[in-house]
């Protein structure tokens, strides 16, 4: 669900735009080799481009409590709200699977005979469908039904989750999932992908009471991000692991830091990242004044941004080796950001905002 423009708040629409922005930043930059690495995604650690994609599920939360809440301050029923986030989290989810595509190339049709049904479902829904809308959907139809609930029921709820997600992985997910090389947490993802997004809805709860209590997303911030690092020295035997944004020194496990996995530890402490940035994007574009243009407009029209910046991104690496200097890298970097900045600008200008 999206938000009307009475609902919308400064704060979010900047920390959206930030979000988006870092986005471009990474994805551009990630595959370079003059680029530094906590800019790249590892998989064995919380790197700074680990965090950028969990924001993306804690902004979608804020707006999916939000709407949900204003609609049924509105006179909608429950069940009304329950319809039209089923619907727009469908959509989202065939908007991504047709962005992303599926794993299937099938060259002939003895090959489809040969794998059976079940098969043919792995082999196309194995990797490439679980990316960052997907997910989000997927996540958004697991949480509907608590969305509207207390905060000790949504808290609950994540707790759940993410103990599920411990348990199947304990038993075959992690093995699983990096035979498959799969992406951000494959098809189980969901579970601990909850975090972030269950945290999203716990932020407007803070900012929107009568009486707003930012200091609250700082300490909630801080005791997940505590919480996230101290389930990431499991690993380590009890010894205290690489703090976030440095590399591991102990074994890789289901208890690391890896957005590939999906993993608590990771998920928890992007969660509490998200917490304790938001309350600083609140105290100064809401308390403030504060606000930028270029994260404004990105904000706005995050999902169009996101689109576009595929086929920019894809369009200009053409004219990009692996082993271009820095000062190549940052400019065909900048020309990409300000392409897809002018194309949403011009969305925006026409009232054309691309949501589902």
């Amino acid at each position: 669900m999206s938000e009307t423009p009475a609902t919308r708040l400064n704060s979010l629409d900047q920390f959206r735009g930030y979000t988006v922005a870092a986005m471009f930043a990474v994805n551009f930059l990630g595959g370079f080799a003059v680029t530094p690495a906590i800019l790249r995604h590892h998989n064995t650690y919380c790197s700074f481009a680990d965090t950028v994609m969990p924001q993306f599920f804690f902004t979608a939360g804020f707006a999916l409590r939000l709407v949900v809440l204003k609609m049924l301050a509105g006179g909608a029923t429950r069940a009304a709200v329950m319809r039209r986030g089923l619907r727009r989290a469908l959509g989202l989810l065939v908007f991504g699977l047709i962005l992303y595509q599926l794993d299937g190339d099938f060259q002939k049709w003895q090959q489809i005979r040969e794998l059976g049904w079940g098969g043919f479902l792995e082999e196309s829904f194995r990797r490439n469908a679980f990316q960052a809308l997907v997910h989000i959907a997927v996540t958004t139809l697991w949480i509907l039904p608590v969305i509207c609930c207390g905060w000790r029921a949504r808290i609950l709820f994540a707790v759940l989750s993410a103990g599920l997600h411990v348990w199947l992985s304990h038993a075959f997910w992690y093995d699983t999932l990096h035979r498959w090389h799969v992406i951000d947490g494959g098809a189980l993802g969901f579970l601990t992908w909850t975090i972030p997004m269950i945290a999203g809805s716990l932020a407007y709860d803070a900012v929107r009471s009568p009486a707003p209590a930012l200091h609250r997303l700082i300490l909630w911030g801080a005791a997940a991000m505590i919480a996230g690092y101290g389930l990431s020295c499991l690993t380590a035997g009890g010894h205290l692991a690489a703090p976030p944004f440095f590399p591991p020194t102990m074994p890789v496990d289901l208890w690391t830091m890896s957005q590939r996995a999906g993993s608590l530890s990771y998920l928890l402490f992007s969660a509490g990242w998200s917490l304790a940035l938001y309350a600083v994007f609140c105290r100064l574009c809401d308390g403030c004044g504060w606000s930028l243009t270029v994260f404004r407009d990105l904000g706005r029209n995050a999902l169009a941004a996101y689109v576009l910046h595929f086929m920019v991104m894809d369009a200009i690496l053409k004219f990009c080796p692996r082993d271009s200097p820095m000062w190549w890298t940052l400019v065909m970097g900048t020309l990409h950001f300000l392409i897809i900045w002018w194309w949403v600008r011009w969305l925006n200008s026409r009232g054309l905002f691309l949501r589902l």
